[in-house]
């Protein structure tokens, strides 16, 4: 499985911005220094995550960025979407080519089916619960199996989430 920086790194400065609500908004450079992510990078992220309803921009002097509702009603899967970071599980480059020259490999259902378990996981994970660092194994409910079904034959073998609800 490859999860690339940009997805890691909306997390990161989600996280951090939970963590620096009560001082009020937060600018992008505070962000980057605490989180060691590169100021260009977050105005990226913070464009997509702005234009998905996660978080809000506050102009002027003492402005930054707001989250656009709490914490425990942002799933850590809302958040690789909103900077589409797609998740691949499996060795296929796109829908033609396949795993071996064309072909599915042997094992292409195994690796499909964990990135969909991956995706199902982080749907139920709030970033209040990264903030709180209470994302236990055993407390995490995952949501119905049906809602990931239609996911399964996906041909370009990247796990698209935008189709979940």
């Amino acid at each position: 499985m490859r999860l690339t920086s940009k997805g890691r790194y909306a997390v990161s400065a989600m996280v951090d911005l939970n963590n620096q609500k009560e001082k009020g908004p937060v600018t992008l450079s505070a962000i980057s220094e605490r989180q060691f992510i590169s100021l260009s990078y977050l105005e990226q992220l913070f464009r997509r995550l702005r234009e998905n309803d996660l978080v809000t921009s506050v102009r002027g002097p003492g402005g930054g960025y707001l989250l656009a509702k709490d914490a425990e009603d942002i799933s850590v899967a809302e958040i690789i979407r909103a900077v589409n970071e797609p998740v691949r599980t499996t060795m296929c480059e796109n829908g033609i080519r396949g795993c071996h020259r064309g072909q599915r490999c042997d094992t292409h259902q195994l690796w499909e089916s964990l990135g969909l378990h991956i995706y199902r996981f982080m749907d139920a994970v709030s970033l209040q619960q990264v903030c709180e660092k209470s994302v236990v194994l055993d407390h995490i409910e995952l949501g119905d199996v049906a809602e990931y079904l239609p996911l399964i034959h996906n041909p370009e073998g990247v796990i698209k989430i935008e189709t979940v609800s």
